[in-house]
């Protein structure tokens, strides 16, 4: 038996380097192995990485720019003012404290840099009049990546962030589309994947990925790798829950190490050319953490999280130069290949 599964998924392994991809069906059948076969996969998930991204590892940062009171009831998340919890409540951030953040994290050899707010979307004049003011203050001080998550977007709002100087979108699809109403009621499934297709149509580079852990089955995680290949999304991250209390999912078990390592191996293979890049919830890998390159991911998130610590970015940037790991950097060279719009003004 144990001969098979080995065969089978050195098969998949060889026919995902000629060109090939796996099925959804053998990502069903792949998420279950036991962790017995881990070492098998991870190294098969590792040979896929390499081939398709390379040895370097890509790195970004985030800054919550506006947290707290947000209007949606996403079930994983202590932002929601649905719920009772202990986020911190503040409007946007100065300028200069975002643009000493992107500073900090280019120096760190972050690529991109994530403006994150809350909230359903960009709803009025004055939120793009901010939005404006930050990216622009981004590209005079700063050569870092310009990124944004600041919820659903319509094709309209795409092209004025784009126009602003925006370079990449992330709006994660946060799970499989079959479990989405447990997750979040206050937009759908369908709005986060229009978002995406606005994005990308506006011309910026999109980042959507999920959560894992939220007591979705194991089906529904291939469902969402499934969706994301589908849309052929550039970039992935990876977030395992971290329960915040005062949230509906606020009593679930962590992920467990083998778990979390397994599962970033199924949707390397399922995703073979996405950049997957690891972000919140790390820290439940514990001492395992460097182990997540060898299982497939091809970047990582460093630095604080929206409401939550992350690790020492000292640790994070002793774990890659101990793996002997670059760190690709590459922001001209994906400006050469894709000219961004200089900033443009804004309607008041």
């Amino acid at each position: 038996m144990s001969e098979t599964v080995y065969h089978r998924i050195h098969e998949i392994t060889r026919r995902i380097l000629a060109g090939g991809e796996m099925s959804t069906e053998e990502g069903r059948w792949m998420i279950r192995l036991p962790t017995r076969y881990l070492s098998s996969l991870m190294a098969g998930a590792d040979r896929i990485r390499r081939h398709f991204r390379g040895d370097a590892v890509e790195v970004c940062a985030i800054a919550n720019v506006r947290s707290g009171n947000c209007s949606e009831n996403c079930s994983f998340c202590a932002q929601s003012g649905h719920y009772k919890t202990r986020a911190p409540v503040y409007d946007y951030i100065p300028e200069e404290q975002l643009v000493d953040q992107a500073r900090r994290a280019r120096q760190w050899g972050a690529s991109d840099f994530g403006v994150v707010s809350k909230g359903w979307g960009v709803r009025s004049d004055k939120e793009r009049r901010q939005l404006q003011r930050y990216f622009q203050a981004m590209a005079r001080n700063s050569d870092i990546g310009r990124c944004a998550s600041l919820g659903v977007l319509d094709r309209e709002t795409a092209r004025e962030l784009k126009a602003m100087g925006l370079e990449n979108y992330h709006h994660n699809l946060e799970t499989a589309e079959s479990y989405f109403h447990a997750v979040c009621t206050t937009h759908t499934y369908q709005e986060n994947i229009d978002t995406i297709r606005h994005a990308r149509e506006a011309g910026l580079r999109v980042c959507a990925g999920g959560i894992l852990g939220m007591g979705e089955s194991l089906d529904q995680r291939i469902e969402l790798a499934e969706t994301l290949r589908r849309l052929e999304v550039e970039s992935v991250p990876l977030n395992f829950l971290s329960p915040q209390p005062g949230t509906p999912f606020g009593d679930r078990e962590p992920m467990q190490p083998l778990e979390i390592l397994l599962n970033i191996a199924v949707f390397r293979y399922m995703l073979p050319r996405a950049e997957i890049r690891i972000a919140g919830g790390r820290q439940f890998l514990r001492d395992l953490q460097a182990m997540i390159f060898m299982a497939g991911a091809s970047g990582v998130m460093i630095g604080d999280y929206l409401t939550t610590k992350g690790r020492a970015v000292e640790d994070d940037l002793q774990m890659l130069r101990d793996l002997g790991v670059s760190v690709r950097g590459d922001t001209q060279q994906r400006r050469a290949a894709s000219p961004v719009a200089a900033p443009g003004p804004v309607s008041a």
